[in-house]
């Protein structure tokens, strides 16, 4: 696989290309579209990059270089979620697919004791939605108005995960979505 993770240092060797980053790219999809410098100053400084619940990597792609950002969060659970940012020249490329697989590979071989990884999307984020199902992760949830939007209406946030059995096996274990009959 052509992707790897650098683990970032984002109060030292890492901080100002962390910024310039975070604040030179749109971020349609995320609650903060264009974050400044003062936002990823103070998440810096409050640990959101790096502490006991916060991991952070580059996204390095062996032909491509440097294209992107990966924060892993709520560590001190046994299920982790992520935060995935693509350097713009790099969207709508296919990457979405390496990197997911790549991420997963790294939570779970890393993480013994994590059975179940998620990450969630907006819900009109198509392509990472489609993404999601493509490696084998499976929709859970579907949080009505739970994505908030900068000046507009909340949006829906949908969770998807996957189960290290399934990263074992590459078999999708799925379930029944509607299993109450009234």
């Amino acid at each position: 696989m052509n992707i790897t993770f650098a683990r970032l240092d984002p109060v030292g060797a890492d901080h100002d290309a962390l910024v310039d980053f975070m604040t030179r790219n749109e971020f349609p999809f995320h609650v903060r579209t264009r974050p400044r410098a003062a936002d990823i100053e103070g998440l810096i400084s409050k640990g959101a990059y790096r502490d006991e619940d916060n991991d952070s990597f580059w996204i390095d792609h062996g032909e491509l270089g440097r294209i992107g950002f990966l924060r892993l969060e709520d560590l001190s659970d046994e299920d982790p979620l992520f935060d995935l940012r693509l350097d713009t020249p790099f969207r709508g490329r296919g990457l979405g697919l390496q990197i997911l697989r790549a991420v997963a590979d790294h939570v779970f071989r890393t993480m013994p004791s994590v059975n179940r990884f998620e990450g969630q999307t907006r819900e009109d984020n198509i392509a990472m939605r489609k993404t999601f199902h493509r490696g084998g992760w499976v929709k859970e949830a579907h949080y009505r108005e739970g994505w908030p939007v900068d000046g507009g209406t909340p949006l829906a946030s949908v969770a998807y995960s996957i189960l290290r059995r399934d990263w074992e096996t590459g078999e999708t274990t799925t379930f029944v979505w509607d299993d109450l009959v009234l």
